[in-house]
């Protein structure tokens, strides 16, 4: 009976894991609300292969997507590329495999870019590009973004570029590992602004801001944090670099900077985005411009970095990436060539090999949540 029940125990256990279901999220430039702008996929765990799912219409460039921590919502950056922008709202349901329109708010500036939500699910924090700005909006339990509640804009500071540094242009907004800390990484002023966050509070930015001032026309674009939330990454779009940061209470304390590319390339960087895989051992950061590949490095145990290789994106213009949770896959949006690339990820080694690939008008951004 013990031998009989093991068995049976084993294929319950066996049939849950293999009941879990990734699906993939996709946001596009669509410059018509008639035409799809956001995709659901379902990728198969076996094969990295992606099969779609649904799409959202309705919406007008749905740039830059991000999920609540359940998955129960999908929240957009909307009216990109507009003179007055708008966060929007979506709930997702695997079951019945649909995204439905929940609402949209004013962004509080010009061109949204970037979207993160609070690890409690009742925060949304906002980037503008445009005007350098950001805003925090509180999120209902039905998903729902309300007003915001703090806006904070940058007008005059900018720094060596006239063409891009000319002002504050806040490119993402991202929280600390341990989500009592939300950065701003301004591309425009060189800075990586700070804040305290009490999620408690009904205005949770605590003012003053800080922030690290990064090395003259480094343009810092993203930030991510290694999964010990010890250190910190932040690339820099114009000088094709990644700063590595000691992470500490809420300071950021350089301790490397690495170039994203080879030594031969002097100029022309368009370095867009970095992430750690979920074992701590790999990060990933993707170049554009010239270069348009994913570059690979190994990370040590103090968080520093050593470049091992570099692959292709087998498309044009990469602006963001993800790896999913089992850190098996990584799959990247090709901007200009339409297109998103799934790759299967050597846990050893940190080499990527492609899978799977699928065609979508303007891709921009990916998100990959288990079910």
């Amino acid at each position: 009976m013990r031998k009989i029940f093991s068995i049976l125990l084993l294929l319950v256990l066996s049939f849950q894991l293999h009941a879990q279901e990734t699906y993939v999220f996709f946001g596009s430039y669509n410059w018509d609300k008639n035409k799809p702008g956001i995709y659901v996929y379902e990728l198969n765990q076996e094969t990295g292969k992606l099969s779609k799912v649904t799409e959202a219409k309705g919406i007008y460039n749905p740039s830059f997507i991000t999920l609540s921590p359940n998955g129960k919502f999908l929240y957009a950056c909307t009216d990109t590329k507009t003179p007055v922008g708008s966060v929007s709202s979506f709930s997702f349901n695997p079951k019945e495999k649909e995204l439905i329109f929940l609402n949209s708010q004013p962004s509080g500036g010009e061109n949204p870019v970037y979207v993160s939500v609070h690890k409690s699910g009742k925060w949304l924090a906002n980037a503008n590009y445009n005007d350098g700005s950001l805003s925090v909006f509180p999120l209902s339990e039905d998903g729902k973004i309300q007003p915001s509640v703090q806006n904070i804009k940058y007008t005059s500071e900018g720094s060596v570029n006239p063409k891009r540094l000319d002002h504050s242009h806040v490119h993402s907004a991202v929280f600390s590992h341990d989500f009592k800390n939300i950065y701003f990484p301004d591309l425009g002023s060189d800075k990586i602004r700070s804040f305290q966050f009490k999620e408690n509070e009904k205005e949770p930015l605590v003012l003053p801001e800080t922030f690290v001032k990064t090395e003259a026309g480094f343009g810092p674009r993203h930030l991510s944090f290694h999964p010990n939330g010890k250190v910190g990454y932040a690339i820099g779009e114009l000088s094709g670099e990644l700063n590595v940061y000691d992470y500490n209470s809420g300071k950021l304390d350089l301790i490397q900077k690495i170039k994203t590319h080879p030594d031969d390339l002097t100029e022309g960087f368009e370095s867009s985005d970095v992430h750690v895989s979920p074992d701590g051992k790999f990060l990933y950061a993707t170049n554009r411009g010239k270069e348009n590949n994913i570059a690979i490095f190994s990370v040590a145990k103090n968080g520093t970095l050593k470049s091992i290789g570099y692959q292709s994106v087998l498309g044009k213009h990469p602006r963001t990436f993800a790896i999913d949770p089992s850190g098996n896959f990584l799959i990247v949006t090709n901007v200009n060539s339409s297109d998103a690339v799934v790759f299967r990820r050597n846990l050893k080694t940190g080499l990527l090999e492609k899978t799977d690939s699928v065609s979508m008008e303007n891709v921009t951004c990916v998100q990959i949540q288990k079910y």
